[in-house]
């Protein structure tokens, strides 16, 4: 991989973890405010679901920044966009949709191929 591919990559990932960050700060502050008092259950029930939901985005984003993290360490020790699993390149498109991948296409295919097998 070219070295203008990993320092976009490296700025990109950067970018999504402070984003990821800054989103979970204002989720904090956001659940520490004052608790409103609703006079409608249905109102009640609305905001809690929407709170619920907020939650359940901000613990995948908790994953993504573990793994994000660890395409950073990828990056700075030179194993960034090789498959883990047979060791070929990663193709750049791959790692644009998806940055924190760890295998290439073929192999990802084939894991998959083997969970639905499995029934995972």
């Amino acid at each position: 991989m070219e070295a203008k591919d990993l320092e976009f990559f490296r700025k990109y990932l950067t970018q999504e973890l402070d984003d990821i960050l800054r989103k979970g700060e204002e989720t904090i502050e956001d659940m520490t405010e004052t608790r409103e008092v609703y006079a409608d259950p249905a109102d009640r029930a609305t905001a809690e679901s929407d709170r619920s939901f907020t939650l359940r985005l901000r613990d995948r984003e908790r994953k993504l920044i573990k793994k994000i993290q660890a395409a950073q360490r990828r990056i700075d020790d030179g194993s960034f966009g090789y498959c883990e699993e047979c060791g070929d390149d990663i193709s750049v498109e791959r790692l644009k949709a998806r940055p924190v991948t760890t295998l290439c296409i073929e192999c990802k295919s084939r894991q998959e191929e083997e969970e639905k097998v499995r029934g995972d």
